[in-house]
């Protein structure tokens, strides 16, 4: 009977081991396959002759990419976005959980302001609105329009808040008895309990930042202000040969729409395929221990 149940068991973990590798692979398929295009010669991708291998291996839309001043300009206003956004989010998200976590004997306004900012997930003040007070504030084609207006991540602030009424009582009032102040508690026993929530939150924000489009467009009125996925969204519809040196024949000869385009797509996901295995070991320990709690 024991013999069964062990090879019953091993079935299902090998089975299980199928399946799951099955599902990996058809998630990665499509990045292997811009990766293979973007190595292709710009004949064979325009054939349909790539699938997850290079056809005629050559860089040349990678030299065409990282040879568009344009290009690396929107990378680096995106880079800046990120770290930026990040901080100011990560820090705003920080100091509004922190009280909100507090019940109604410590904080007598908490259900009150608790509520507006619920009420800021199911309302919006409208698009045209939100222009306007961008635009009164003189925050048209900066980076603080990008990165100011979606400071504060009402989903961020609800999961980290969570994370903190989940944490012991104790550790606070024994920091009261010490003498320290709120913000002393905040920063050196909240923080670096709430790693796991933090890097979920900043992977959250990240990601949200690096992949958001439409607000450089609304907000920027020249192109060499856009963002990275602004700049693909709008300005990369077709091959730009202007910056490939007439002389340089053989790298136009290898370029095509398809392996340009690609290389800009690779690039442009290459700094989050980085970040996110760093943080994924955070990113369900954060989920759970931040969900809603009775």
């Amino acid at each position: 009977m024991h013999n069964n149940r062990s090879w019953s068991r091993k079935l299902f973990l090998v089975c299980n081991f199928i399946f799951l590798a099955f599902i990996s692979f058809l998630c990665l398929m499509p990045i292997i396959h811009i990766l293979a295009i973007s190595f292709s010669s710009g004949q064979a991708a325009a054939a349909g002759k790539v699938l997850l291998w290079p056809v005629e291996f050559t860089t040349a839309a990678y030299q065409n990419v990282f040879g568009k001043p344009e290009y690396l300009r929107a990378f680096w206003i995106s880079i800046q976005r990120v770290i930026i956004g990040t901080m100011i989010s990560m820090t705003l998200t920080i100091i509004t959980a922190y009280p909100l976590s507090k019940d109604s004997r410590q904080f007598r306004l908490r259900t009150f302001y608790a509520w507006v900012f619920v009420f800021t997930i199911l309302f919006s003040g409208g698009l045209i609105p939100t222009y306007t007070t961008i635009k009164s504030l003189g925050m048209i084609d900066t980076i603080w329009a990008l990165v100011l207006p979606g400071g504060v991540a009402v989903f961020n602030v609800i999961l980290l808040l969570n994370f903190y009424r989940s944490l012991p009582k104790e550790l606070e009032e024994s920091s009261r008895i010490d003498g320290a102040g709120h913000f002393k508690t905040l920063w050196k026993i909240y923080v670096p309990l709430s790693l796991p929530a933090l890097a979920t939150t900043g992977l959250f924000t990240m990601v949200g930042h690096w992949n958001s489009w439409f607000d450089g467009m609304l907000y920027m009125n020249h192109t060499e202000n856009y963002p990275l996925q602004t700049f693909l969204q709008t300005v990369i519809v077709k091959l730009d040969f202007r910056f490939i040196k007439t002389e340089n024949v053989e790298l136009m000869l290898k370029l095509s729409d398809r392996t340009s385009r690609a290389a800009q797509i690779f690039v442009a996901a290459f700094p989050i395929l980085i970040v996110y295995p760093f943080l994924q070991r955070f990113f369900i320990k954060g989920i759970v221990m931040g969900s809603v709690k009775e």
